[in-house]
C-alpha cells in the first residue's frame, strides 16, 4: 500500500485548536461495520453504545517534556524528551539539529538555574539524541505544532485517569472521558507511553517500508485475565488497541511494542475501537484503516469533514463497532 493513499483534505478550520467546553460534550460519530449504519451522537451517549464491552484505557501521564533552551553560542534549541533511558538520561529530539555537537550543553533561559541543563550526549539520527538531563522535566506540555493555543488548563491535555508519567504526547481518545461517564463503564487499563512512533509521519513511499522505533508498554496480570475473558473489547484509542494486539500474540507483560498495524492485519483481541480523528499520511490512520477498512475509513472521513466535525487531537471522537 502506497503512503499516498492515507493522504486526505482537510479544511483548516476543522482543526481544533481548544477542547470541547466540557470533556464529554465533543461529539461522536457511530460506524458499525456490521449494517454500515452511521450515527451522529455526543461522546456522552458512549455507554448506550457499547453494552456488553470491556473498555480499556491507556493510563499513561503527558510529562513536561519540551525544553526551550540555548547553546553556549546563544542559539535558541528545543528538546523534546521521547523516552527515559535510567538514571538521568532521555532520549530526545531537538531542532534544529545540524549543528549540534555531541559533549554540547544546552542551557535553560535561566542560565543561573542550577539544573534544567541537557547535554547531548549521542546522535542517534533524524534528530533523535541521547542527552543527560539535569534534575526532572520541568518544560512544557508537548502539544501538536497545529495547536496555536495553549489550553488555558493544562490538565485538559490530560486524561481524567493519567497515573503513569512517561509520554511526550497525550492518547488524545481517552481526552473525553469524565470521572462519571468512566465509572458508568465497565473498565481496565494498560500503560504504552507515547514516544515517537506516535507522532512520526509516514516517509516511506510504501507503507510497508515504514520502520517502527518501539514504545514502552506495561500491563498488570490481573488486568490482562480480565481483558482476556471479556467477552468483547472496546480499544479507546490507538495505543490502547497496540498493546491489547501485542499481548494477544504473545507478548510479555512489560515490554516494547514494535507492532505495525495496517491493512491486512487481523485482529485477536479488539472487537470496537474509540479514536479521534488522525492526521493523514500517519500510522495512527493506517491503524484505522486497517480496523474500519480502507474504503469505509475514507468514507467515514467525508462524512465527519461534511458534518464539520472537529479533528485531531482536541477533536471530537469516532466509535467502530
Amino acid at each position: 500500500m502506497r503512503s499516498s493513499e492515507l493522504d486526505y483534505d482537510l479544511p483548516s478550520e476543522l482543526i481544533a485548536q481548544h477542547p470541547a467546553d466540557r470533556r464529554d460534550g465533543a461529539r461522536l460519530l457511530v460506524a458499525e461495520r456490521s449494517s454500515g449504519a452511521i450515527r451522529h451522537r455526543a461522546f456522552a451517549d458512549l455507554p448506550e453504545e457499547i453494552r456488553g464491552h470491556l473498555t480499556v484505557v491507556n493510563d499513561t501521564r503527558v510529562v513536561p517534556a519540551r525544553l526551550q533552551l540555548h547553546r553556549a553560542t546563544g542559539g535558541g534549541v528545543e528538546v523534546l524528551l521521547l523516552e527515559p533511558l535510567g538514571g538521568c538520561e532521555w532520549e530526545a529530539l531537538t531542532r534544529p539539529t545540524r549543528r549540534l555537537r555531541e559533549g554540547e550543553r544546552l542551557s535553560p533561559p535561566d542560565s543561573a538555574a542550577e539544573d534544567g541543563w541537557v547535554e547531548l550526549l549521542e546522535a542517534l539520527g533524524d534528530g533523535r539524541w541521547r542527552v543527560r538531563l539535569s534534575g526532572e522535566p520541568r518544560g512544557e506540555l508537548p502539544l501538536p505544532p497545529y495547536i496555536h493555543e495553549r489550553p488555558t488548563d493544562p490538565e485538559r491535555y490530560q486524561t481524567v485517569y493519567a497515573r503513569d508519567p512517561g509520554s511526550a504526547a497525550a492518547p488524545t481518545a481517552g481526552l473525553h472521558f469524565t470521572p462519571e461517564l468512566l465509572a458508568r463503564l465497565e473498565h481496565e487499563r494498560v500503560t504504552l507511553h507515547v514516544g515517537l512512533d506516535t507522532f512520526r509521519p509516514l516517509t516511506a513511499e510504501q507503507l510497508e517500508d515504514h520502520a517502527l522505533h518501539g514504545e514502552r508498554y506495561r500491563v498488570e496480570p490481573e488486568a490482562w485475565s480480565r481483558i482476556e475473558a471479556a467477552g468483547r473489547v472496546l480499544a479507546v484509542g490507538t495505543t490502547t488497541t497496540r498493546v491489547l494486539e501485542t499481548l494477544a500474540r504473545g507478548a510479555p507483560l512489560a515490554g516494547r511494542s514494535d507492532l505495525f498495524i495496517r491493512p491486512g492485519f487481523a485482529f485477536r483481541r479488539v472487537d470496537a475501537l474509540l479514536t479521534n480523528f488522525h492526521l493523514p499520511r500517519t500510522t495512527l490512520l493506517a491503524l484505522v484503516m486497517a480496523f474500519a477498512g480502507v474504503e469505509r475509513t475514507r468514507e467515514l472521513y467525508a462524512v465527519a469533514i461534511r458534518e464539520r466535525y472537529r479533528f485531531y487531537s482536541f477533536g471530537d471522537a469516532m466509535l467502530v463497532l
